[in-house]
């Protein structure tokens, strides 16, 4: 059996990505506190990033790369904008793709930042089109403020955005800017996080609590969902809440939110070290040594070596400067690659029977290149736990998962996947033991089940292009 390897995750170490961070703000000095809030969030998207502030006119500046790449002492005039990191899991890649989004229309500027992904978008975007609307990019943040100016020309903002929401289906978490007032939309599923906060200086709204404890505010709490709020520089108010079914995305816990950041009430760096001894706890075995694959695997590790009294060490670093662009003609050149990214640290590692923790597995390949090189320096056993359960199904609400042949769990054994990694043993977290360490029941695992929240529109496809 051969899994073959896509390049980007032998070099990368990549995991599934997820769509994008997105920050609102209203204060003093906009444009420094969204910059340094999208900092905090560049583990959400590194593809291109962007802010829009309103001073009585819209000011826009975006591109493709880091934050720290696109804004280079560039400062923009306004106490009220809006920012975005993107991972483009809807539409290709191009800045015509990156966000923010921004529209003229006959009440003015209106802009919005997205994270998550419509399921309906082709649908919406062909009806759009019919009524003589005008598409830029293939995205659909552009198809989703399409379809929300559309109603809100009818039937005004409040109203408006309402009846937008009865027609758009998928996972949205939304900073909207319409001219000097900020509001942060979620959908009635919640799949995706947002927290509103208070600084010194005015409001902000963000995927994750971490950018509110960056920019010294305070987390005032979740945007619910389904939830409208309208955000000035004097207060707060809830404008509506539609009716909702609530399913967080469990990656969010497993893998991409920070450990430090609070999503739901639930402080992400717990839930993981919850995972790791739920995990120790289902999945035990005589080792020697505890190693994370690092970062996102640390929280899972330590948990496990607590419960399982292992001891815990750090056995690989990450080269966290290693080039991202590599040309692989072959498995010696892969083998390479990944050494360039992580090596071992082989006091840790030689001679010793290793527990390798790591938060997931999507494709197997990165994990089999990691056992390949623990072993050569010197490890007598690697044996594989992992802190979610077998991905066995695309996912259509915003993360990086396209088909099922992406996935080494679709349609293998664990024993087949053991081999094919070339572990001496591996055991996964159980979706009960992932619900208890989470803490919640109202969770979307559409990606470990094939079951989802909602119903998936026909012929849609994960990912929307």
């Amino acid at each position: 059996m051969d899994f073959l390897p896509r390049e980007s995750d032998i070099i990368t170490g990549q995991k599934p990505s997820e769509e994008c961070a997105v920050v609102g703000y209203t204060g003093s000095d906009a444009f420094t506190t969204i910059n340094f809030s999208l900092r905090a969030l560049q583990h959400r998207g590194q593809e291109s990033s962007g802010i829009a502030t309103f001073d009585g006119k819209i000011h826009v500046t975006k591109g493709m790369g880091l934050v720290s790449e696109v804004f280079r002492g560039e400062i923009l005039p306004g106490r009220i904008g809006i920012g975005h990191n993107r991972y483009s899991t809807a539409g290709s890649k191009g800045v015509e793709n990156a966000g923010p989004f921004v529209i003229s229309s006959s009440l003015g500027y209106i802009g919005i930042s997205h994270n998550g992904e419509i399921t309906n978008a082709h649908d919406l975007r062909e009806r759009l089109k019919e009524k003589g609307y005008i598409f830029y990019s293939s995205s659909d943040t552009e198809v989703l403020l399409t379809e929300i100016v559309s109603e809100i020309g009818k039937y005004g903002i409040i109203d408006g955005i309402k009846k937008a929401m009865l027609k758009i289906k998928g996972a949205y978490a939304l900073a909207i800017l319409i001219n000097d007032v900020l509001y942060a939309l979620r959908d009635p599923f919640g799949f995706r996080p947002l927290i509103l906060g208070k600084t010194e200086g005015g409001y902000i709204i963000s995927s994750e609590s971490a950018a509110i404890d960056t920019v010294s505010g305070e987390v005032i709490r979740d945007i619910a969902p389904g939830e409208l709020v309208e955000i000035r520089e004097s207060g707060y108010r809830s404008v509506f809440t539609v009716e909702h079914k609530t399913a967080h995305c469990m990656f969010e816990y497993v893998y991409f939110a920070r450990p430090d950041s609070i999503i739901d009430k639930r402080e992400v760096f717990d839930v993981r070290y919850n995972i790791g001894i739920k995990l120790a706890k289902e999945n035990p075995v005589d080792a020697d040594v505890v190693v994370p694959v690092p970062d996102s695997g640390r929280s899972q590790a330590l948990g496990y070596s607590v419960y399982s009294n292992i001891p815990y060490s750090e056995g690989l670093i990450k080269n966290r400067y290693s080039d991202r662009t590599f040309i692989l003609p072959d498995q010696k050149s892969r083998y390479d690659a990944i050494k360039i990214k992580l090596n071992t640290i082989k006091s840790v590692i030689n001679g010793r029977r290793v527990v390798l923790v790591d938060d997931s597995i999507v494709r197997g390949n990165t994990m089999r290149h990691i056992i390949n090189i623990l072993r050569k320096d010197g490890a007598t056993e690697v044996h594989v736990r992992v802190g979610s359960p077998p991905i066995i199904a695309p996912c259509y609400f915003g993360v990086d998962m396209k088909t099922s042949s992406d996935f080494i769990a679709g349609g293998h054994t664990i024993e087949e996947i053991r081999k094919a990694i070339n572990a001496d043993s591996l055991g996964y977290l159980t979706i009960k033991g992932l619900r208890e360490s989470i803490g919640m029941d109202n969770l979307c695992v559409g990606c470990l089940t094939g079951n989802y929240p909602d119903e998936i529109p026909q012929g849609a496809k994960p990912n929307y292009t």
